[in-house]
């Protein structure tokens, strides 16, 4: 399934350190086979409406179409919010790196580290039943533009990774989104169970309940779960906002993980 299409990027890594050790058994003039990884991977799991780009608030017979922001246009991309999860993607490959270069690399060995950040999982309310028509496909112009970003970086394979949908019944009771939202977030951590490879970082935004599903992933997988980050939008237009800008809600920490 799409879904768990991590899945083969985690059975490569295994299958790369199991050739390594095959390689010191059969070579006893070998240097010894470092660990795999030193520090989890971040996988960043997102929203996409409100979060990676504006819905423009638009709404049917008072149901909203994906969000409640107005800041930006339906449709346009928020700046930085690609770079801001490369960065996070990328910089336990960075530290893993560092520390097999610092302690294990050797020119003489036949086994060398080679990590890629992990691709951005998505946690989407569209509805699975609506698929045909609203699908994340790899041509679109959203995993184009996150491909891009790790193209930048001279990194071809990172972009949307994952894709868990809602189904038409969030769409008809709305307070069921954040609770789909962790669901799927229980299947997605399915491909680590242990933690050992993968941990997280949940991007959302506060229009409509990302919170109760990031609250509740860092109270139920604080070993997992490093931090989430909400994008905070607004029903109204920024010409309504107070001097100091969009109220920003108070930061709070869950079992030591900031929300």
């Amino acid at each position: 399934m799409a879904c768990y299409s991590l899945l083969s990027s985690l059975a490569i890594l295994c299958c790369s350190l199991e050739s390594a050790a095959a390689f010191s058994s059969t070579n006893p003039s070998s240097v010894a086979t470092p660990p795999l990884l030193t520090y989890p991977l971040t996988q960043v799991v997102s929203d996409i409406d409100d979060t990676l780009k504006s819905s423009g608030g638009v709404q049917v017979a008072g149901v909203t179409l994906g969000g409640i922001d107005v800041q930006y246009e339906r449709g346009d991309f928020y700046p930085g919010v690609f770079q801001f999860m490369w960065e996070m993607s990328l910089h336990p490959v960075t530290i893993n790196q560092r520390h097999y270069d610092d302690n294990f690399y050797d020119k003489a060995s036949a086994f060398s580290l080679q990590l890629s950040p992990p691709k951005v999982a998505v946690l989407t309310a569209r509805a699975e039943e609506f698929k045909a028509a609203l699908e994340i496909k790899e041509g679109s112009k959203l995993a184009k533009a996150l491909r891009r970003t790790g193209e930048m970086s001279e990194v071809k394979d990172w972009g949307i990774g994952p894709v868990l949908y809602g189904s038409v019944s969030e769409w008809i009771i709305q307070d069921r989104k954040g609770l789909r939202k962790f669901n799927n977030f229980e299947r997605l951590i399915e491909q680590d169970p242990t933690g050992q490879i993968l941990q997280y970082v949940y991007v959302g935004d506060t229009g409509e309940l990302d919170q109760e599903a990031g609250e509740t992933m860092l109270r139920e997988y604080p070993e997992v779960v490093k931090a989430v980050f909400l994008h905070v939008v607004s029903m109204d237009p920024p010409s309504s906002y107070p001097p100091s800008g969009i109220p920003i809600p108070s930061p709070k920490l869950i079992n030591g993980r900031p929300l």
